[in-house]
């Protein structure tokens, strides 16, 4: 069992991006279950993402940053962006940052 915990920064304005909608999805073959749905923090942590441990397995971690980008009054040519991940069940966190930008976005795992 593990935790999924993600850090969403705004690399256009230096700054973590705050009140971003995420959420985290389970995929068994087709079907798709949300498994929980948080908001950043003014840090842009979403603290409660996992509040309860995931097993291993496929899990896609979402984030609505057009909504982001609007709110902040800036065009974008995402509506979301997906963390696409295999989680092994061998570490008990995994720390899944994500770096945006109105026309990129990019992450990598953390620690």
């Amino acid at each position: 069992m593990t935790r999924i915990t993600t850090h969403i920064l705004d690399t256009s304005l230096g700054q973590p991006a705050a009140n971003v909608r995420v959420w985290l999805e389970s995929l068994e073959g087709q079907k798709i279950t949300v498994i929980s749905e948080s908001q950043t923090d003014a840090d842009g942590r979403a603290a409660k993402l996992t509040p309860e441990p995931v097993a291993c397995g496929h899990y896609r971690l979402c984030a609505d940053i057009g909504a982001y980008f609007k709110a902040t009054g800036r065009d974008t040519l995402y509506h979301s962006a997906i963390i696409d991940v295999m989680i092994d069940g061998e570490q008990d966190h995994y720390h899944l940052p994500l770096l945006i930008s109105a026309y990129s976005y990019s992450t990598y795992r953390g620690s």
